[in-house]
């Protein structure tokens, strides 16, 4: 293992997973004797991903799947191409994936995977051949009984076509159940796309109720505006929210008076970002922090709320759509100021369960409608917050801190359980 996983920096993806294991180990009990299997990924692959270019040369990508407990079923996580992918970020990311499945009560473990890549400087032929070699590599380790792929950053439906193909045909058998998040005729769920969006704004909604915030003019900053984003932002505008800070890759646009949603999602899917969007008034990074809000839904990527930006945070809600949003010191600064924050392990589980939903499916055989599957995500989600609320309240604890606790004890349960083999 890597100098890392012995010895991270604080505010690294797997350093913050680290001190939220160390806080949540008081409140595991008798369990806690179990607590060093969480500090520890069960299994980490690295692979070497080379493929010939359209121009004939050979190019090498580094590729990572991480296993991080299999102990409540097989593995389940997202594979994200980008050029920051790095394995101590994987590792967090898997994880945090064992937390997020075991605090919604999924009997899965928790995995991830990442390609060090930036798939925008590739063409389709490239990312196909990519796509292909790297779930060839990875193919050992995974499967519809190991450990189930779905889509991430920069990966959607099309990338989990190839590998579930390459898998197939690696395999001799059409294995529709090796990942989710697929197109719906080779065995995708209705609802997957806007599952995560809808998961986010569901508790954020249940959130909002609690502390007593209306969600009609409630105003709303959204940061990351891709699918999460995007489907949260349209659920929150129907319920009567105003859209009033944007911010993605491209820049950062503000409107006091409210984004008009049924403009600006379809520029973000011609143009690919925020950015040059005519109805909002561009402003720099910054800003997006300082934005007049009730609700703030980071969905982009780890570390974007630090300490210095939640001291400035004027919102009384975060949802966290991303994984990892919030650094360990800025979510004591927003505990002292107030501020709820419903953490990502519960907030953006909604992609997660409808993947469950598509994995049961394949195996049956049989398809649910898209309002069986809605009703069935609606009563996941609130249930499991709900028991995660009582928890926080029984401790006096964070919203965090008691979705890890709910989740740790269920792993740790599950561990004592089986026992240790040999």
């Amino acid at each position: 293992m890597p100098l890392s996983y012995v010895n991270p920096q604080a505010d690294s993806p797997w350093g913050t997973y680290l001190a939220q294991i160390d806080r949540v180990t008081p409140f595991l009990g008798p369990l806690a004797r179990w607590v060093e299997t969480l500090k520890r990924p069960k299994r980490a692959l690295i692979v070497d991903v080379p493929i010939e270019l359209d121009n004939g040369e050979i190019a090498h990508f580094e590729g990572y799947r991480v296993q991080h407990s299999l102990t409540r079923g097989p593995g389940k996580g997202g594979v994200r191409y980008h050029p920051d992918v790095t394995l101590e970020e994987v590792m967090a990311l898997a994880a945090w994936m064992s937390i997020k499945n075991a605090a919604v009560n999924l009997p899965y473990g928790g995995a991830k995977g990442g390609i060090r890549v930036d798939p925008k400087l590739l063409s389709r032929k490239e990312l196909e051949r990519m796509t292909r070699r790297y779930t060839s590599e990875i193919g050992i380790i995974i499967g519809p009984n190991q450990d189930i792929p779905a889509p991430d950053v920069n990966t959607d439906a099309q990338i989990m076509a190839w590998m579930m193909d390459t898998y197939s045909m690696n395999t001799g058998a059409t294995a529709t159940g090796v990942v989710t998040g697929k197109p719906l005729h080779l065995g995708g769920s209705l609802g997957r796309v806007k599952a995560t969006g809808r998961g986010v704004f569901v508790t954020g909604r249940e959130a909002a109720r609690r502390i007593g915030l209306d969600l009609v003019g409630a105003r709303v900053a959204v940061q990351g505006f891709g699918n999460v984003g995007s489907s949260a932002a349209e659920l929150f505008g129907q319920a009567g929210a105003l859209i009033v800070a944007v911010q993605d890759h491209s820049g950062t646009l503000l409107n006091d008076r409210g984004f008009d949603l049924a403009e600006l999602i379809p520029h973000v899917k011609a143009q690919g970002g925020v950015g040059g969007f005519a109805g909002g008034e561009p402003a720099d990074t910054e800003a997006f922090w300082d934005a007049a809000c009730d609700i703030v839904i980071p969905a982009a990527l780890e570390n974007q709320l630090t300490a210095a930006r939640a001291n400035r945070l004027k919102a009384r809600l975060v949802l966290e759509g991303a994984n990892g949003p919030t650094g360990a010191a800025a979510d004591d600064i927003l505990a002292e100021r107030g501020i709820l924050v419903v953490p990502d392990v519960i907030c953006n589980a909604g992609g997660v369960t409808v993947s469950y939903f598509e994995w049961v499916q394949d195996f049956s055989s049989f398809f649910w409608t898209e309002d069986e599957i809605n009703v069935r995500l609606d009563k996941i989600m609130i249930g499991a917050l709900r028991r995660i609320w009582d928890t926080a309240d029984q401790h006096r604890i964070s919203l965090r801190t008691a979705a890890f606790a709910v989740a740790c004890e269920r792993i740790l349960w599950a561990r004592q359980e089986r026992g240790l083999y040999p």
